[in-house]
């Protein structure tokens, strides 16, 4: 890779929750550069009805066809595997991104308390996650664990810690299984803990397979971490990348020198994707202003410094 785009077409953006990827928006996301787009999975009774969830993933396909876009699809954000219910689901979730063509599944993993009475559940969903890899495997998605961290001050899930989502990793051995480490999230959680964004994230790189990117002003310990339109209490605002507080020097570095897909994670109200597409190439290291104009230009003008 020549002078210009590091990022290369690594980075990508989601569609927000309740928005349908039609033609025209991930036309829109195309062209503004980005190489990935992350899907919002239907809702769980979709995903558990199957003539349905491929008559839905069959429509999303359409749409991705007429685009050169890779994609990746985020399960409903309640689901938690260790139930019939919820097995069903999150196998409905597999097939349905075999379906439309994503390569990866977005999970949030480990969604409870830490305690005596959490164990049960995990131990049940690791044991459904285990079986749910095999199928993963078979039909050749993966399954991208995600950490997690407070929406509001209060208790921390068990995937607040990282390193917990790492051993879960590990511990189901399977080729299908990943983790998606969101960068904002262990922002907060390191806030909270008092340590560096660095020392959350660098013990699990080996097993991250799709990065989520997104700003936040940390744990908000701070008067200046209070901001005229923001909520003042909320900590995962999933901001653009540079309206928060994330030193973006040090951890742009260190996505960079990661082959995993970079996924802009934010929230409307938001900026047009050329322009989070501008922002965040700038946030996370391109080398000059020749690889800023080229994002205007598409996929094609970014491959042009490649």
């Amino acid at each position: 890779m020549r002078n210009g785009d590091r990022l290369g077409n690594r980075l990508g953006l989601n569609v927000p929750y309740e928005w349908w990827p039609g033609s025209d928006l991930l036309a829109e996301v195309e062209t503004a550069g980005f190489g990935w787009v992350q899907l919002p999975a239907p809702p769980i009774t979709v995903l558990s009805d199957t003539r349905s969830s491929i008559r839905h993933a069959r429509a999303v396909a359409a749409a991705l066809d007429g685009t050169g876009l890779r994609a990746v699809l985020h399960a409903p954000g309640d689901l938690s595997a260790g139930t019939p219910t919820a097995d069903r689901a999150l196998a409905g979730a597999l097939s349905y991104a075999a379906e439309c063509g994503a390569e990866q599944v977005v999970y949030h993993a480990q969604m409870v308390v830490d305690g005596r009475s959490a164990q049960d559940r995990l131990l049940a969903e690791t044991r459904s996650l285990a079986i749910l890899c095999r199928t993963a495997e078979r039909i050749g998605v993966r399954l991208a664990l995600e950490n997690l961290a407070p929406v509001y001050p209060g208790p921390e899930t068990v995937s607040a810690n990282p390193l917990a989502v790492r051993a879960l990793v590990r511990r189901l051995d399977s080729p299908a299984a990943g983790m998606c480490l969101d960068v904002g999230h262990a922002n907060i959680v390191a806030g909270l803990r008092r340590t560096s964004l660095h020392r959350m994230i660098a013990p699990v790189l080996d097993v991250v397979s799709l990065f989520h990117v997104h700003d936040n002003l940390g744990a908000r310990w701070r008067a200046a971490d209070q901001r005229p339109g923001i909520d003042p209490l909320r900590l995962d605002l999933h901001l653009a990348p540079g309206d928060g507080t994330i030193d973006w020097v040090r951890a742009g570095r260190t996505v960079r020198e990661h082959a995993a897909p970079l996924l802009l994670e934010i929230h409307p109200p938001r900026s047009s994707p050329a322009e989070l597409s501008r922002r965040a190439r700038a946030e996370l290291g391109v080398l000059d202003d020749d690889a800023l104009d080229a994002v205007a230009g598409g996929p094609a003008a970014v491959d042009s410094l490649l």
